[in-house]
């Protein structure tokens, strides 16, 4: 039986779990590759928002991409390391070595060309929930080359499909 207390409940944010879940692919994936190497023909783009709190980059390429930028690990990147909330590694820009620190919530998309693999994430999502954490391999919500656009050759999981949509 409901009470008038129950109006109030807060709803359970299934659009951000399944955000925050999705975002664990995205760092396992990446752990292997620091653990092991890329296998086969394996390779990430991976697209951020260079606005986001924690992502450190060199200011030339905040410069050239002050609002997102996407990043190939394919055959040249060095030093990858995960960590819980974020992810480091240096690639080659324009003959100079420059190490990128990413949070895993500044992630917009990931792609795998090579199996036609891809994950899009809400951008407002992302900033409007800093207080995001990867805990243990998981997301949990409250706790080089670049180029400038993702091979359109993914399929791509996007969770547009399953937001609900306004009444109009």
């Amino acid at each position: 039986m409901a009470t008038k207390d129950d109006e109030f409940t807060p709803q359970i944010n299934y659009e951000l779990l399944v955000e925050t879940a999705l975002r664990t692919v995205v760092r396992s994936s990446l752990k292997i590759a620091e653990q092991s190497g890329l296998p086969g023909n394996a390779h990430f783009y991976i697209t951020f928002q260079t606005e986001y709190p924690g992502v450190d980059i060199a200011p030339r390429l905040k410069a050239s991409h002050p609002e997102r930028m996407t990043i190939i690990l394919q055959h040249q990147f060095w030093d990858l390391e995960i960590r819980k909330d974020d992810f480091s590694v240096s690639l080659s820009f324009g003959g100079e070595r420059e190490k990128l620190t990413i949070p895993f919530m500044a992630v917009i998309d990931f792609n795998d060309p090579s199996v036609g693999f891809g994950l899009q994430f809400a951008s407002d999502l992302a900033e409007n929930d800093e207080d995001a954490v990867i805990d243990e391999g998981e997301i949990l919500p409250g706790a080089a080359e670049e180029t400038e656009t993702p091979p359109a050759s993914a399929d791509v999981v996007s969770l547009d499909t399953f937001r609900k949509k306004p009444n109009s």
